[in-house]
This record gives structure tokens, C-alpha cells and sequence, in this order.
């Protein structure tokens, strides 16, 4: 009598080989394409402060801004508060906005500034506007009101 290998268990162990061959080979391969694994590039209180002055500018934010520069959760809030403008923290259109200079907290992903509106009728609010450090591209984020 004649002992023949099965088939099965020699498939199911070249395929194995083959696995591991394949794995060994290709972990170095990806190591050495990228040694330095890529920083994320967090926005600087220059740059968040820049952001929101040109966001803001002398009158409020622009339409376009608006649409475009803005979190999804801030067009949500918007949404849900359509008798006040979220992003200035009241109807209208102010007289002046000055945007003082920027905070971050970089370990949080998030800096803000405070933004001082002054409006026609001689009234001054404050309120923080926030943005994601890691934001791409940069975008106002949330806008806390003082009261």
C-alpha cells in the first residue's frame, strides 16, 4: 500500500507560506516609503487670526463666506435660530467688527478669538468665534455669544 500526501492540507499550507512571504516582504517596503510619518498641520494664532479678520471684515461676513467657510454645524444652528444671524450673534448688519487676537489650545484642535461688533444704534457686543486648528481648509467652526 502506497501513502499518498493529501492534497488538501499541502494546498492550505503553501498558501500559508505564500501569506507570510507576501506580509514579510511588504511591511518593510511601506516602512521604508514614508520613514517620517506625516504631521497634520494645525492652524497658528497668526493664521486663525487672519482667518477671522477676513472673515468678518469691517461688516460681517460676506454670502459667499457664509457658504463656504463656515462648519456644518454652524449652517445647522443657523438653521434652527432663523431670527438671528448665529455667526454675529444678532440680526443686521453691524456698523464695525474688530477681532481681537487669537487663542489656541492645540492639544484641544481649537482657537478663537473674541469679536467685538459695534452697531448702528451705538450698541457693542463680544462673542468667541472658534475654529478647528486642524481644519482643511480653515473654516469658522462655532460662535459662542456673550449673553
Amino acid at each position: 500500500m502506497t501513502l499518498t500526501p493529501h492534497r488538501s492540507g499541502a494546498l492550505l499550507l503553501a498558501a500559508v507560506s505564500a501569506l507570510i512571504t507576501l506580509v514579510a516582504s511588504s511591511a518593510p517596503a511601506a516602512a521604508l516609503a514614508d520613514p517620517q510619518p506625516r504631521r497634520l498641520h494645525r492652524h497658528t494664532t497668526e493664521e486663525i487670526t487672519r482667518f477671522l479678520r477676513g472673515f468678518y471684515g469691517s461688516h460681517g461676513p460676506s454670502e459667499q463666506d457664509r457658504v463656504n467657510r463656515v462648519s456644518q454645524l454652524l449652517k445647522d444652528k443657523q438653521a434652527h435660530f432663523p431670527e438671528t444671524d448665529v455667526l454675529l450673534c444678532r440680526p443686521g448688519t453691524p456698523q464695525s467688527v474688530t477681532v481681537g487676537p487669537a487663542t489656541a489650545a492645540p492639544s484641544a484642535f481649537v482657537g478663537w478669538a473674541t469679536v467685538t461688533t459695534t452697531w448702528p444704534s451705538g450698541v457693542t457686543d463680544t462673542f468667541t468665534a472658534y475654529v478647528r486648528t486642524d481644519s482643511r481648509p480653515i473654516t469658522l467652526d462655532d460662535v459662542i455669544c456673550a449673553g
